[in-house]
């Protein structure tokens, strides 16, 4: 059977061991997934089914380039074999001339030089999980015994560096990481790494109501706002942060490379450690299930694969999302479906007046869907529960991004640009008073906004 390519690039982020984690974060959204299977999960995706795969994405990609995600969990619980067999798989599927880039997303407990060493030959780029301060990081970040795991992580980050690994750091948002930014940022950024994520933590209980780790629209929008102030004023050219880095690409005439910033999304599948492909890593949940790779037991959804076929069926809407039927397809038939189609495109299509009306559209578009639950102002449903925060952190950084875009372009150093933001910064604040309104644009007193964080 000829295999088919999907319409548009696509990426996949693949979950080995599914929820399995050795850590017991307390904010994470995806341990509760695993109440989903029963307990009737193989340990680890087979050997079977990781061939289908990347046997699968490689022949469904428009290549030459094709990015391997590996998730969880904690995916370094699938062992280091199990890598070493995915990148021989990956040689032996690829076309010639193509080449794959796989990005490995750990809370770094289990990087021993081993594994380091694995890494860096087979170049692995690495996203480790890491909240800023001991203190921070500690709250929340413990692990099955209930201990802290900071100095762990800490040397993960050495021993990846140690073998020419710089990892990008990813850390949470939570209403107590909002409480220290500067603190937060400076942590990480002596790291030395180059690279730094801020992941808000929004989550909700059964009822509806917002967790209290949850981070608040107006605690989300300072910190930001905090973080980019350190980085503007010290860190142009020795650190990136990636909300900053993807806002100056699209006011620069870019894409953003972030779906939550996209018009639509859809193009990020989940393929489960049983097989099962789902619309999103936030949305892994039977009635976001489009379908399986591999082969699975008649009439048992949750199944494992039993073996590597090249068995394909049209994807309905009715049969991919109930959980009692088997629909076995192909990676580029599922992210083109109709159903995963409308997934995506439900992002755009259901955005609330107000942001459709926003001078900031651009670089939100409406948020994650997943955090779209909010109200606006004039009553419409799927207002991104962010959306205060996110736009004072626009108004406060689109002036200065879009100047650090145009000394970038006029070939200047980075000293001479943290100077020029420097000095203008001090001239927007000069004659500026306590009770006065805030140079940022919030509409609050200096007092009660920047006016600790002026130069």
């Amino acid at each position: 059977m000829m295999s088919l390519r999907a319409a548009e690039p696509f990426t996949v982020m693949a979950k080995p061991v599914g929820p399995r984690c050795n850590l017991a974060c307390s904010y994470c959204y995806y341990l509760e997934t695993e109440d989903m299977y029963g307990g009737e999960l193989p340990p680890k995706m087979s050997d079977g089914l990781l061939e289908t795969y990347i046997r699968q994405y490689i022949e469904g990609s428009p290549g030459p380039v094709v990015s391997f995600i590996w998730h969880g969990g904690e995916p370094t619980l699938a062992g280091l074999d199990f890598y070493r067999k995915a990148v021989e798989l990956q040689r032996r599927y690829l076309p010639p001339g193509w080449s794959c880039w796989n990005n490995l997303q750990t809370n770094g407990i289990l990087l021993d030089d081993a594994w380091c060493s694995f890494l860096a030959e087979a170049r692995f780029d690495v996203g480790l999980s890491i909240d800023g301060t001991r203190v921070v990081h500690d709250t929340y970040r413990k692990d099955r015994g209930g201990h802290g795991t900071y100095e762990r992580v800490v040397a993960a980050v050495r021993r990846l560096q140690a073998h020419g690994i710089q990892p990008d750091l990813l850390c949470t948002v939570t209403s107590t990481t909002a409480e220290e930014p500067v603190a937060v940022y400076r942590a990480l950024r002596d790291l030395d790494t180059g690279w730094i994520q801020f992941i808000p933590i929004v989550r909700r209980d059964k009822d509806g109501r917002v967790t209290p780790d949850s981070v608040t629209p107006e605690g989300y929008g300072d910190f930001l706002c905090a973080a980019f102030d350190e980085w503007a004023r010290n860190d142009i050219g020795r650190l990136e942060i990636q909300q900053v880095a993807e806002m100056a690409l699209v006011w620069s005439g870019g894409e953003t490379n972030l779906c939550w910033m996209a018009p639509t999304c859809g193009r990020v599948l989940v393929v489960e450690q049983d097989g099962a492909i789902y619309s999103c890593d936030h949305f892994v949940t039977p009635e976001n299930r489009i379908g399986y790779i591999g082969v699975l037991r008649q009439g048992d959804a949750a199944a494992s694969p039993q073996a590597d076929m090249d068995t394909t069926s049209e994807v309905g809407e009715c049969a991919a999302r109930s959980p009692g039927d088997v629909t076995i397809s192909t990676l580029a038939e599922l992210v083109d479906s109709p159903v995963q189609r409308q997934f995506g495109n439900a992002k755009r299509d259901s955005l609330p007046q107000q942001c459709r009306a926003c001078k900031w559209l651009a670089v939100c578009n409406g948020g994650c869907p997943k955090d779209r639950f909010a109200t606006s102002e004039n009553g419409e449903p799927g207002l991104n529960y962010l959306c205060g925060g996110l736009r004072r952190f626009f108004a406060y950084a689109e002036g200065p991004i879009r100047r650090v875009v145009e000394l970038r372009r006029q070939r200047q150093t980075p000293a001479a640009i943290m100077a020029q933001l420097r000095a203008e910064a001090q001239a927007r604040w000069r004659g500026v008073g306590r009770n006065d309104p805030c140079p940022c644009g919030s509409g609050r007193k200096a007092k009660h906004c920047c006016w600790f964080r002026r130069p």
